[in-house]
């Protein structure tokens, strides 16, 4: 499939139709490992069939907590026969790391490459076949992480938050807005260094949030709600460092993505993050020989998210994808 176009998936494999005797179940375990001096919390899902098995690191979306898409994630694959690592990067979550709620593109990576040497030096995990999977926003640590780390053995990226120029004056509608906000993230740089105080923005629900659309604060808004018996959907909070900005905003994943030499696969669609034509052109740059670009037809960000006949079916090319490679 070198190269390959996915045209729009069959019947069966757009329904999430799997064959059910094929299935197997897990082991859950919760685990911590160091990164950078920092303890990152987690949760690790192996096959309960013997090993050693093929092994994924997941990195979700913006300010994430594993107990969002990557678990969606990490079940399914899990049930196919892969060993999975979720967990929460450091300032968010069950992890250590101040200040709270800080986006550090360089940070993930370093907890990308922690996460592969925990799985490397586990039990019944095969360290020769450890994949990555980025999801939105994560879709750029998890390419950086590849282009860094030989450990890696194949790749695959989800409905894309692809950070670029172009993506950055797509979501703030202006060369002038993007510079607003990087100036704003700066300012908050400097103050955090001078007085050890971060200062804060939402994330969605209003005009100053990091993603202003509507659609997005729908789907995030009820994560922050706190009320005990919610506790499963773990520490999500509508908050994120005001100096965060200066760092998503001005990434250039589209600089990295073509030093890409391994196996890759994309999987988009044509309403998901950062819209059709920037992972287009991306996918076009990466040297990789073994490359993929699946589209999903009409699917949009938030189904990647918990649509479960979307995810379904993204998690059936994700599998043999993953366990083809290493």
């Amino acid at each position: 499939m070198t190269g390959a176009f996915a045209a729009r998936p069959s019947t069966a494999e757009a329904s999430g139709d799997v064959d059910q005797s094929a299935l197997g179940s897990y082991d859950i375990e919760t685990v911590s490992f160091a990164s950078s001096g920092e303890t990152l919390v987690g949760k690790l899902l192996r096959p309960a069939s013997e090993g050693p098995h093929p092994a994924v690191v997941i990195i979700g979306p913006v300010a994430f907590v594993k107990e969002q898409s990557p678990v969606q994630y990490a079940t399914r694959l899990a049930s196919r026969g892969l060993a999975v690592l979720i967990f929460d990067p450091r300032f968010h979550g069950e992890s250590s790391g101040t200040p709270r709620r800080y986006e550090s593109g360089e940070a993930k990576v370093e907890d990308c490459q922690a996460a592969l040497g925990f799985l490397a030096n586990q039990e019944g995990i095969d360290a020769n076949r450890l994949h990555l999977l980025g999801i939105c926003q994560g879709v750029n640590w998890a390419i950086e992480t590849a282009v860094l780390d030989d450990r890696v053995a194949s790749l695959g990226v989800v409905a894309g938050h692809y950070l670029t120029a172009e993506t950055a004056r797509m979501y703030l509608g202006s060369d002038a807005a993007v510079e607003a906000r990087m100036e704003r993230a700066t300012k908050a740089a400097a103050d955090f260094a001078k007085t050890g105080e971060a200062s804060y923005i939402p994330i969605v629900g209003a005009e100053d949030a990091l993603l202003t659309a509507t659609a997005i604060a729908d789907w995030y808004l009820p994560w922050d709600n706190r009320a005990p018996w919610l506790a499963f959907k773990g520490g999500w909070e509508n908050r994120i460092t005001a100096m965060s900005e200066a760092g998503i905003w001005s990434w250039r994943i589209d600089e990295t993505a073509p030093q890409l030499s391994l196996p890759v696969l994309m999987i988009h669609g044509d309403r998901a993050a950062s819209g059709p034509d920037i992972p287009r052109r991306i996918f076009e740059d990466i040297a990789s020989e073994q490359k993929t670009l699946h589209w999903i037809d009409g699917a949009n960000q938030l189904q990647f998210y918990e649509d479960p006949l979307i995810i379904d079916a993204t998690v059936n090319a994700l599998a043999p994808h993953f366990l083809a490679f290493g």
